[in-house]
């Protein structure tokens, strides 16, 4: 521990481990539907770090992130496209669902996941 009053510069994988206490309530029902290989046996990894980022679910098998958002205002999509885009370009693919979408049909999003593993797609 560093003397008080010095700060310690958090490191993707520090950022990493702090979300695994408290998921969202959206994270944590599709984290049950997606943890010990249930998705038909693909493994997911939960809270990853990915180059500067940390991503919510990420299947390494597949290359396939999987991110949850709250509606969010122009300048966060904006930066949720770009950083798509950045994970793009180390050959993953990034699917993204609201906290509604998970919360209101978890199935339908947990079926559309399962699509994107089984085939190739296009970022989104």
């Amino acid at each position: 521990m560093p003397p008080k009053g010095h700060r310690v510069r958090p490191t993707p994988q520090n950022k990493a481990g702090a979300p695994r206490s408290v998921p969202t309530t959206p994270e944590q029902m599709l984290w049950n539907r997606l943890r010990s290989k249930q998705l038909s046996g693909w493994r997911f990894r939960r809270q990853v770090a990915i180059d500067r980022f940390v991503v919510d679910f990420y299947c390494a098998t597949a290359q396939l992130v999987v991110e949850i958002n709250a509606p969010t205002a122009d300048d966060r999509q904006s930066y949720d496209a770009g950083r798509a885009e950045r994970l793009a370009e180390g050959g993953l693919r990034v699917i993204r669902y609201t906290n509604d979408e998970v919360l209101q049909d978890l199935d339908a999003v947990v079926q559309d996941i399962l699509r994107h593993l089984q085939g190739p797609t296009t970022t989104a």
